[in-house]
């Protein structure tokens, strides 16, 4: 049976998901996203409560599980064993690495945002409990769901692809069809050891793998 840090080194594609998508049946969603080739999905929510952090936790999980997939959830490593979640994602500002895998528990995976080199430069030289189990890399451009962060650009996914090593990175922010191009171009040539968070906030959804848009409407069959 594949291990949590199995998966996590085939994960290609990754989706973040509110506790409740505006309009849209969460387990539908999830499991279409997940058909539609989706290795990691993130419970991310900072306007829900605990409790409705838990009770959307369940959908989550169950529909990871169909799909062999990883459930992470975002900036609560207290929630974690209560939300059966195989991890947790945390900013720059939040819960530091090693204190979120000590409260997450020892065999939860500890993933960490970065948007600039110097820190993912802190991330490889971290090591022990310190050491993030994953990148993400962004905002690529800027997107309402990091208000006020200045976009990384295509330079720092560059510099991932030629630095990250054997650390499993993915790049996220803004990336949407009328950047795709850009995008598709910035990366073709590169070794891309991580492909693209991709962000459900609010009903729209859209994704890329290996450079290819891929639009995925809640309406439509997946896979």
């Amino acid at each position: 049976m594949a291990t949590r840090l199995d998966k996590l080194a085939r994960a290609r594609l990754y989706f973040v998901c509110d506790a409740t998508p505006a309009l849209h049946d969460p387990e539908l969603l999830l499991d279409r996203a997940l058909c539609g080739g989706v290795d990691i999905v993130q419970l991310r929510d900072h306007d829900a409560s605990d409790d409705a952090l838990l009770a959307a936790a369940p959908i989550f999980r169950a529909a990871a599980d169909r799909h062999d997939a990883l459930f992470i959830l975002n900036d609560r490593p207290d929630l974690v064993a209560a939300a059966k979640a195989d991890g947790v994602h945390v900013g720059q500002d939040d819960t530091p690495v090693a204190a979120a895998r000590a409260a997450a528990g020892e065999d939860a995976i500890v993933g960490l945002s970065s948007h600039r080199p110097e820190q993912l430069a802190a991330a490889l030289a971290a090591d022990g409990p310190s050491r993030p189990d994953y990148i993400s890399i962004g905002p690529v451009w800027a997107t309402p769901t990091k208000p006020g962060r200045p976009a990384a650009g295509l330079d720092y996914v560059r510099h991932a692809a030629a630095h990250a090593g054997d650390l499993p990175w993915f790049a996220i922010g803004g990336i949407k069809a009328d950047v795709d191009v850009p995008f598709s171009d910035a990366i073709k040539d590169l070794s891309f050891g991580g492909m693209l968070l991709t962000t459900m906030r609010k009903g729209k959804l859209g994704f890329s793998i290996n450079g290819v848009y891929t639009r995925v409407s809640p309406d439509s069959s997946v896979g």
